[in-house]
């Protein structure tokens, strides 16, 4: 899947000026030529730091759905993919399916109630009680699991973000 919406997404111009800033974020890891050494992978702990990320609760779970390995490291390419996506013009169901991924703490496919508690206090930066999260997630579950199963498959979640057209923002 990755490389088709790439290459639509990110071609040349684009492309270039992001490679600009992954060279930028270690300099002395990413030669400017980058056909030359296509297996460097930077570091989440740099990635996350970037000012377009480093205000954003989710930054790590962000970087670390585009890495392809278990540290979150990221190659040019997941580096590519990750600004496609959070881009303005990349499609409403890619944006899906990656919230998707940020929101599933837990990596199962599915958003438990433990991965919307998780959600909800990064939104809210901590500051509804214990009792109030509990609910609000329950009140989430129950509001748009179509199967009854507990937890939101991608079809439920699909399903409750298509009614709430801001929510891929």
């Amino acid at each position: 899947m990755g490389n088709r919406w790439r290459t639509e997404l990110c071609t040349g111009k684009k492309r270039h000026v992001l490679h600009g800033r992954y060279h930028e974020l270690a300099p002395n890891m990413v030669p400017m030529d980058y056909t030359r050494n296509p297996d460097v992978k930077l570091p989440m702990q740099l990635i996350v730091n970037m000012p377009e990320l480093k205000e954003n609760p989710f930054r790590e779970r962000i970087v670390h759905s585009f890495s392809e390995d278990e540290e979150g490291s990221l190659s040019f390419n997941d580096f590519v993919d990750m600004f496609s996506v959070l881009s303005e013009t990349a499609p409403r169901e890619l944006k899906a399916i990656y919230a998707f991924k940020i929101y599933d703490f837990n990596v199962d496919n599915f958003i438990c109630k433990a991965d919307l508690e998780q959600t909800l206090n990064k939104l809210t930066k901590e500051e509804l009680t214990e009792e109030e999260v509990s609910l609000v997630c329950e009140k989430v579950i129950e509001e748009a699991d179509m199967d009854g199963d507990g937890k939101l498959g991608y079809s439920d979640f699909e399903n409750m973000i298509s009614k709430a057209p801001d929510f891929l923002r």
